[in-house]
């Protein structure tokens, strides 16, 4: 008869452990997806595209990954974190390495398309793995952490771009380095990811500290089911839906854009191409900035909507400092100015990730996350069409106005709108925040 089998040593703080996890995963699928932007200027000049024909390249991925957002939020709400996070990645992982094989416009669409199906996955199920292993005094450093991957990745991608083509003198290779990366680390995914209450590396004063401070649990097996009409239903669902609507296209005009308006400004291929990742590189520090006051509101007393709210309030309006672009002419000032505003974005950016974890029960935030990711899906894909046309016909100055002005119609809606109900929620859906 076989010796029982010792129970494995608590691994201490793994909840830390898991946001490293999903931190990594997203500094991955922003290498994955802005490995194009990076290549931008490359690729134009090779195969002779228009600003237009680019912008249908990018809203290749955007239609896809707007289809999907909802479709993985509910998926993730029904499989669970740990099979959807894992398969979407083994998913956009193989897809990011066959680009390298792509020979023009309507190959790179196909390939940009499947790689939007497969990376749709990542903000909802980070959230959602925030919601599960987080207390709500700790949820905006979590999500500090793992968004400010988007910043990371998005900047290391310009880097890792420019040394590939300055080396092979090829774009190619890039996108096969990069399309490797997601395979490694689902090896640590599926062997450190499991649900609070049933991990076995989790110590029961750990797993008593999240559960205490979650207000919802993963384990409510008999409460009402979760359906888009359901969340339609709330306010605050609509109040994330429009706000995302208004200020997502702002990173992605950072991201897929800025490259491209530093060539139109006059500088050089290298000046455009690694000055695209300044601004990326110290976005991350609006992720840790915001989540760390945030979290230290909360620390000291404040309620969490209020203290999401007072961050918006401070940094949306703020954008508007991208205005004086129009009226700079020098890199370092250019270079300076979208800094702060993709710094401002971020700062905001966290807040609108966090606060569906503390309005929404946690059997909730992957449908919410979903269907606010499809409002912002298709404001940028209308967005990404604009800028196409508008900036091949009078160049960036207009694209540039509109910037500076909506997102503070965006912290507007955010701030009216996803505010706690005054009457308890039946269904348990909704919290107390």
């Amino acid at each position: 008869m076989s010796a029982p089998v010792a129970p494995k040593k608590p691994i201490r703080h793994l909840r830390w452990w898991i946001g490293g996890l999903l931190f990594f995963v997203t500094v991955i699928n922003y290498i994955d997806r802005q490995t194009l932007g990076a290549n931008s200027i490359v690729l134009k000049q090779e195969y002779g595209w228009s600003n237009t024909d680019y912008s249908w390249i990018v809203n290749a991925f955007q239609i896809s990954y707007t289809i999907m957002q909802s479709v993985v939020g509910r998926l993730l709400d029904v499989l669970g974190t740990r099979a959807g996070v894992g398969g979407s990645v083994a998913f956009y992982s193989l897809i990011g390495a066959l680009t390298a094989g792509a020979g023009g416009f309507y190959s790179f669409c196909t390939f940009r398309f499947l790689l939007g199906a497969g990376e749709a996955a990542n903000n909802p199920g980070g959230a959602k793995a925030v919601s599960e292993w987080f207390p709500a005094k700790e949820r905006a450093a979590a999500v500090a952490i793992f968004n400010s991957g988007c910043a990371i990745g998005g900047a290391l991608a310009p880097w890792l771009a420019y040394g590939v083509w300055a080396y092979f003198h090829s774009w190619r290779p890039a996108f096969l380095i990069t399309g490797c990366l997601g395979l490694l680390w689902l090896v640590a995914w599926l062997k450190l990811y499991h649900a609070p209450e049933k991990h076995p590396r989790l110590s029961p004063e750990e797993l008593d500290y999240i559960q205490k401070g979650r207000s919802s649990s993963t384990a409510d097996a008999d409460a009402p089911k979760v359906t888009w009409r359901k969340v339609l239903g709330y306010r605050q669902t609509w109040g994330l839906i429009l706000g995302r609507f208004l200020l997502d296209p702002f990173w992605f005009l950072i991201t897929n854009w800025y490259a491209l308006y530093l060539e139109s400004r006059g500088f050089s291929l290298k000046q455009s191409m690694l000055g695209s990742a300044i601004p990326l590189l110290c976005a991350a520090l609006g992720n840790y900035f915001a989540g760390g006051l945030s979290s230290y509101w909360v620390h000291r007393g404040w309620e969490p909507g209020k203290s999401r709210r007072t961050i918006l309030l401070i940094f949306g309006p703020s954008m508007a400092l991208i205005l004086l672009s129009s009226y700079v002419n020098s890199y370092a000032g250019l270079v300076l100015i979208f800094t702060y505003a993709t710094f401002a974005y971020t700062c905001c950016g966290t807040m609108f990730l966090t606060l569906p974890t503390d309005v929404f029960h946690t059997r909730a935030v992957g449908t919410v996350m979903g269907l606010a990711g499809t409002s912002a899906g298709i404001s940028t894909l209308i967005t990404t069409l604009i800028i196409g046309k508008v900036s091949d016909a009078y160049g960036f100055g207009p694209v540039i106005l509109a910037a500076a002005f909506i997102p503070a119609i965006a912290t507007v809606v955010f701030v009216t709108m996803v505010r706690a109900g005054k009457k308890p929620d039946p269904e348990g859906i909704l919290l107390k925040f």
